[in-house]
């Protein structure tokens, strides 16, 4: 394969990981509204019938801890990830550049460790047996295991991020590099917001 090539293929990855990572957003949002819907069943069963369904809160605890792994991926892709910029906004661009590279690789060498800890929890409560002390006792692997795939899922996405990144860096594309790490420029926030105001106005005209 050419060089171009290889640049296509990892752009492919790139879009279908965004493609994945976006359902899992959606996805989280359902557990979470889910668990809102269990959450208010269970107070007002609570007080006009006098019973609870029991583990509400467990499984809500559950489906924030999940959704919240599966969307880390998503806000990664879209740069929504928190970042001081003071300083970095008068940097030359290529300086600028270089620095949201070292960002990404520190993002991934953070999530590596993280990930990887995670799972000796789940290893842990698999080998151990451990369930919740509750009236579900939940076998904890479950929720832990759900939650780790998560993370997982986030690694690969930044691994992907990094070698395109990467390559783009290498070859002086520094609008691709900013374009996969950088920090969203006030034109592009305002350019989504725009956007999302359109879809709004025409799903009301619909």
């Amino acid at each position: 394969m050419t060089s171009s090539e290889h640049f296509r293929a990892l752009g492919k990855l790139l879009r279908c990981a965004e493609s994945f990572s976006r359902a899992a957003v959606w996805a989280g949002g359902a557990l979470i509204l889910a668990s809102v819907l269990l959450i208010s069943f269970d107070v007002v069963a609570r007080k006009l019938f006098g019973f609870t369904t029991g583990g509400a809160d467990e499984l809500s605890s559950y489906a924030f801890a999940i959704s919240t792994t599966w969307a880390l991926a998503f806000a990664t892709l879209q740069r929504a990830n928190v970042r001081v910029d003071v300083l970095y906004q008068f940097f030359p661009v290529r300086v600028s550049a270089l620095l949201d590279w070292i960002a990404l690789v520190a993002l991934g060498i953070f999530m590596a460790y993280l990930t990887y800890y995670a799972l000796e929890i789940v290893q842990t409560s698999w080998t151990s047996r451990s369930a919740a002390n509750t009236p579900l006792a939940t076998p904890l692997w479950i929720p832990q295991g759900l939650w780790w795939l998560g993370l997982v899922w986030m690694c690969i996405t930044v691994a992907l991020m990094l070698v395109r990144a990467s390559l783009a860096l290498v070859t002086g594309d520094i609008a691709l590099v900013k374009s996969i790490c950088g920090v969203r420029s006030t034109r592009e926030e305002a350019e989504e917001e725009a956007a999302a105001g359109e879809r709004m106005v025409k799903g009301d005209a619909a």
